[in-house]
């Protein structure tokens, strides 16, 4: 088990980020107002909960897309479930439509996209340790061929993250109770709002614009 950790004058901090241009630019601006103490830094999320084993951490920020494809969000699960007492804020530059609400689920403090104007990482960070919870209201609209992502309906969100994950037309409607026509009829309403004119274009475009990321 973790050590019990209080509020600390100087609190820990452990890093999970695989970018180095931006690790680098988070130790500078945390170190530079010498309000934390980076102890550690690692590039695969799977490595957090080894290190939260091991040594007394008070706050994490945590990437979802970290190396050798390792998420995030399923080291930010296992971590809360067994160090509650650890805050994490999660870090992203990721659009995907679903990351601010499973980050709410799994119990995380705050989240914080790194291309944001509107939040200031040490105000977060600051407010994280006071017990406050800052979350954006949605993730950044993206195009989507024609179509702003922000203009789906949530069903049509559902339909086109299993159409990322593989599922055909059958397996969908079972999974979404409804029938194989109405997924085909959904799906035709998209494909018209983007402006493509099959689905394997638009399963590219959700990957490459990064509003669906599968795996993570």
């Amino acid at each position: 088990m973790s050590k019990s950790v209080g509020r600390p004058k100087y609190p820990r901090v452990l890093i999970v980020e695989d970018q180095r241009m931006e690790l680098l630019f988070l130790k500078e601006l945390i170190s530079k107002k010498g309000k934390y103490k980076i102890i550690y830094t690692t590039e695969n999320a799977s490595l957090a909960e080894i290190y939260c084993l091991r040594n007394p951490i008070h706050l994490i920020l945590m990437d979802i897309c970290t190396a050798e494809r390792e998420s995030g969000l399923k080291a930010a699960e296992i971590i809360k479930k067994k160090y509650p007492e650890i805050k994490i804020i999660i870090i992203t530059s990721m659009p995907d439509e679903s990351f601010i609400r499973r980050a709410k689920e799994i119990g995380c403090e705050s989240f914080w996209y790194k291309n944001s104007e509107d939040y200031d990482l040490i105000d977060i960070m600051d407010r994280t340790m006071k017990g406050e919870s800052i979350y954006p209201e949605s993730s950044p609209a993206v195009n989507i061929g024609v179509c702003k992502s922000d203009k789906f309906t949530e069903n049509e969100i559902t339909i086109l993250r299993y159409l990322v994950e593989g599922l055909n037309y059958r397996e969908i409607g079972e999974k979404m109770e409804i029938s194989e026509f109405s997924v085909k009829y959904h799906l035709k309403k998209i494909l018209k709002k983007t402006g493509y004119d099959n689905p394997l274009k638009l399963v590219v475009a959700l990957v490459e614009k990064k509003f669906i990321l599968p795996g993570y």
